[in-house]
Parts: structure tokens; C-alpha cells; sequence
């Protein structure tokens, strides 16, 4: 079900880029602005990264198999990467234009008739943003997330450059639109940055979010201090929609294999009821055993938890 469903918000993204393209292009056509085809630029970004997104959206939902056991979720972080790169490199494109427009100063023709295609396109790209972002939280795909964080941005950048442009209109200061246009270079390069290193962090098995490892914490504990348990070994990591922990519960050589196991079942459920997404793996192990202590340097999602299991 989550395929078909991402996918379908995925070509939102692509509609929004192309639908947003020709209204900045038109805007650009009317008025000159280097601040509007600045945005537009960015639009063309929108489109590019909204069609790899597209892609790894698709292949990251594809289920598990021989050569994939955990699932294809990561696939989105490439999606992700791409798009920060292609937004940092058309900064770089959008700056150098500003540095030459303010050695080469130029009018601004039609401002009221940019003004109001510009105006249009920062609205689709609002509406858009808000569907797609609602998506990405609830289906928790960092694609869609991403998209939509790039058109939030978007809308910041266009305003900027409307209001830009109609203090150019209004003053006949030409300085203003390269100046414009720089600043949203600046404000790009801050976004295909961020991307950037989210990306990089979930391609490096970054922890769970502190607010969810506190979640799994307070389980943990529970069971601690009613059944007479311990625990230690707790790893997590974050793959775009999916995410996986795992630990290692202690409980008394006395009990049976079966009471280990059904408190195991209790244990994973309550942590996937707690973090959605969370494909879990525990190791049952007895308390008296000096081996059952070895595997203290598990790197560990928090350095104090093997301390904290004593």
C-alpha cells in the first residue's frame, strides 16, 4: 500500500515543479528580474530533484529480498542527496549571475504582470508544500519530506524576490534585484547543506531521534522493575522510513526457554507500538552467565546504558 501512495505524492512534486517553472519563466519573460529567474532556476531544481525523488521513492518501497534482506528505505537518502547537490550548485550559478547584473545594471519592464505570475507560482508551491509535508510526516519518507521542505523554501525565496522586485519598481533602484538574487543564492546553499547532511547521517546509521530512544527507554525500564529483568546492548538505527533496534534482555537462568520468549513477543510489540516502523531484534540471555556480560562494548545508541544495565 505505501508504494502506490508515495508515488502518487512523488508526481505532485513533479506537477508543482513544472506548473511553478512556467509561471516564474513567464514572470522572468515579462520583467527581466534576475531575482525571478533566480527563483525560477531554483524551480528547475524543484523539478529535478522531485523526479529522482520520484525514482527512489519507488525503488525504496519495493519489499525485502535475497540480496536485500533489510529492504530497499535508504534509497530515499540518495534522492535526497542529489537534490541538495543540485540546489547548492544552482546557488552557485544564481550568485555569479547577481555578481554580473550588479556590475551591469538593468530596468525592470512589466513589474505588475511578473509580479502576479510570480505570485501565483509562490501559492502553488505553498499548497503543494503543505501536501507533500503532511505525506512525508505521516508516511515518514524523508523524499517527500525533502520535497517539501524545498518548496517551503521556495516560497520564503519567492516572497523575498516579489518584494524585491517591487522595491525596484517602486524606487528604480536596480542595485536591489542582484542583491535580491544573492541573498536567495546564500539561502539556498543553507538548504542544499542541510539536505546534504541529513542525507549523510542516514547513510551513516545515525540513532534514533532522542525524543523515540526515551520511548524504548521507558519500556525497557518497565520491564525492569516488574519483572525482575535487565538489559543492555541497545542499538538503534534510522533507514529513512524504517528504523531497527535491537537489545539484549537478561532475565534468571531458572526461567523456561518459552517464558523468555513470550516476554521477548511483549517486549518487541510494545516498542512497535511506541515507534512506528521499528523492526526489532531481541537477545535473551541469562542473568547468572559472565558471558551474557561480555558484549559490553556493543557500540551502543547511549554510552552509559551497559553501565546503567549493572
Amino acid at each position: 500500500m505505501r508504494r502506490p501512495v508515495l508515488t502518487r505524492f512523488s508526481l505532485l512534486a513533479v506537477l508543482a515543479a513544472i506548473l511553478t517553472i512556467g509561471l516564474k519563466l513567464l514572470a522572468y519573460a515579462l520583467t527581466g528580474s534576475l531575482g525571478l529567474l533566480s527563483d525560477a532556476l531554483e524551480s528547475l531544481v524543484n523539478l529535478a530533484g522531485a523526479l529522482v525523488g520520484l525514482a527512489m521513492v519507488h525503488l525504496a518501497a519495493r519489499p525485502p529480498d535475497e540480496e536485500h534482506a533489510y529492504g530497499h528505505s535508504k534509497a530515499e537518502y540518495f534522492a535526497s542527496v542529489f537534490e541538495g547537490g543540485l540546489i547548492t550548485l544552482a546557488a552557485v550559478g544564481i550568485g555569479i549571475a547577481a555578481v554580473d547584473r550588479w556590475l551591469n545594471p538593468r530596468a525592470i519592464e512589466q513589474p505588475a504582470a511578473g509580479l502576479l505570475a510570480a505570485l501565483a507560482a509562490t501559492l502553488v508551491n505553498l499548497a503543494f508544500g503543505l501536501v507533500l509535508y503532511r505525506a512525508g510526516r505521516r508516511y515518514h519518507s524523508i523524499a517527500l519530506e525533502a520535497n517539501a521542505r524545498h518548496l517551503f523554501t521556495d516560497v520564503l525565496t519567492s516572497l523575498a524576490v516579489l518584494a524585491g522586485v517591487a522595491l525596484v519598481a517602486l524606487t528604480g533602484w536596480a542595485w536591489l534585484d542582484p542583491l535580491v538574487a544573492l541573498l536567495v543564492a546564500i539561502n539556498i546553499i543553507r538548504m542544499g547543506v542541510h539536505l546534504i547532511n541529513r542525507s549523510a547521517n542516514g547513510l551513516m546509521d545515525v540513532a534514533l531521534p532522542d525524543a523515540e530512544l526515551a520511548k524504548i527507554r521507558q519500556i525497557l525500564d518497565a520491564y525492569s522493575a516488574r519483572d525482575g529483568v535487565r538489559y543492555h546492548a541497545l542499538r538503534t538505527r534510522q533507514a529513512a522510513a524504517r528504523c531497527f533496534v535491537s537489545v539484549h534482555i537478561l532475565v534468571p537462568g531458572s526461567w523456561s526457554v518459552l517464558d523468555g520468549h513470550r516476554l521477548l513477543e511483549r517486549i518487541e510489540a510494545d516498542i512497535r507500538c511506541a515507534v512506528p516502523n521499528a523492526i526489532v531484534f531481541t537477545h535473551l540471555e541469562p542473568l547468572e552467565d559472565i558471558a551474557s556480560w561480555r558484549d559490553q562494548d556493543l557500540e551502543q545508541a547511549e554510552g552509559t546504558l551497559a553501565e546503567k544495565a549493572h
